[in-house]
């Protein structure tokens, strides 16, 4: 018999039903029914909205030194940022294969921020960013009144040759966490899983970053790294299962979010919400941009995950509430998935009981959807993303209950930096 946490597996299934069908990789749609009013919800968490205008503020103290030394950034005065497209002819193309009315359809494109091409370069380098500038007060190279780009001289570099950066990561974390890290003059080290892309790896190479591969998954990587960054004091392990400086990195999207919509005369209510599909794997990004989104538009915003059928691990944390004590691998399913950043069998500790009274539900996507939503985008509005962030155009079409003259968003994750040989392969996959 199959014991899982003291308990039968029949005696899951019949308090989770839906388990059946996920066990079968099949795609779910789950509808949270512990999701509250925002400002019930939003009660006695670690953080609150004072620490996401903190971050934020962090940031633009950061621009000056980013714009010095990531040029692709300057048009935006160092700030990391992307932009909101509207996808008339993706919307198009969906209504008319799927016969499904839809309202305003975007993309945020997350897919193209600068430095590391994907949602992860807004935690992973806001929490370097941090890490150095708490060694600069501590060192007495800066004041929080200072230009910042005196983080940037050869002074504070060697400084950081001083410290080392830990990470596990399945690619795009590590590239985040990779370059920036390198940038300023850390050692760097990233711990990667079975599953992350080979391109990936050598990428971080060839920015001087050292790469340590793994036979097993990302939770493996994770534990690895945080192995060895308890042996060397001067390490700063940067725990994608726990942080909540990457948390805050995240949240700030929101920020920037309300500002863009606002820029574009778009409405939105509770009668008639903003939708938000994000991918999530670990679940540390899509849970920061939820937190963020739920504290900047209340109740006038719906939020849903997207999981592969193969890997569902925060649905079934959600859905169980025993979030990080259960894995995939608990219940006979694989994690082996084509979206290499989503294949995380277990899913955050701190994220997952941020947002239980947050999201609204969660699906799952096959794997082969990844690549049709992908390859119409690109035909239909010539923007490239990778197979995974494109995961959340399903929800546009299966999550019930949507107003149709809502504003949906698909979040696309990542997907700027996919070498040209990469790019064609998933186009004629």
């Amino acid at each position: 018999m199959n014991v899982i946490l003291g308990q039968p597996l029949e005696k899951w299934i019949q308090k989770n039903p839906l388990l059946n069908d996920l066990m079968l990789h099949k795609e779910v749609v789950w509808m949270n029914p512990h999701k509250g009013r925002a400002d019930i919800s939003l009660k006695d968490k670690q953080i609150d909205y004072a620490d996401i205008i903190d971050a934020s503020a962090r940031l633009e103290r950061f621009k000056p030194l980013i714009a010095h030394m990531f040029p692709e950034t300057a048009d935006q005065d160092g700030l990391i940022e992307s932009e909101l497209t509207e996808i008339k002819n993706m919307k198009a193309w969906l209504s008319s294969h799927f016969n499904k009315d839809l309202g305003p359809l975007f993309l945020k494109r997350d897919s193209d921020l600068p430095i590391a091409g994907s949602v992860k370069a807004r935690g992973g380098i806001y929490e370097i960013l941090k890490f150095a500038e708490t060694l600069g007060i501590e060192n007495g190279l800066l004041n929080a009144s200072d230009n910042y780009e005196i983080l940037g001289s050869a002074k504070a570099k060697s400084l950081f040759e001083t410290y080392e950066v830990i990470v596990g990561s399945t690619g795009n974390l590590g590239m985040s966490i990779g370059i920036i890290s390198a940038k300023l003059g850390f050692e760097v080290t990233v711990h990667m899983s079975a599953d992350a892309k080979e391109w990936k790896k050598q990428w971080l190479r060839s920015n001087g970053v050292t790469v340590v591969e793994h036979a097993s998954d990302y939770s493996l990587a994770v534990g690895k790294g945080r192995e060895q960054a308890a042996q060397n004091p001067n390490a700063h392990f940067v725990d994608d299962e726990n942080s909540l400086d990457l948390f805050l990195g995240y949240s700030v999207a929101a920020l920037r979010l309300e500002q863009q919509l606002k820029d574009l005369g778009l409405m939105y209510s509770e009668k008639t919400p903003l939708v938000v599909h994000i991918p999530c794997g670990v679940g540390g990004a899509p849970g920061g941009i939820a937190f963020g989104l739920k504290h900047v538009f209340k109740d006038a915003v719906r939020i849903y995950f997207v999981e592969p059928t193969h890997s569902p691990s925060m649905l079934i944390g959600l859905m169980t509430g025993k979030h990080d004590d259960l894995s995939v691998q608990d219940f006979g399913i694989d994690n082996l998935t084509e979206a290499d950043g989503l294949a995380c069998g277990r899913p955050s500790k701190l994220a997952g009981r941020m947002v239980e009274n947050i999201i609204d539900g969660a699906y799952t996507i096959d794997d082969s959807k990844l690549f049709v939503f992908m390859q119409a985008l690109y035909k239909k509005e010539s923007i490239f993303i990778e197979p995974s962030a494109a995961a959340g155009f399903l929800g546009t079409l299966v999550v019930p209950s949507i107003p149709e003259d809502s504003v949906q968003i698909v979040w696309a994750t990542g997907g700027l930096l996919v070498p040209d040989e990469e790019r064609k392969l998933y186009l004629n996959r």
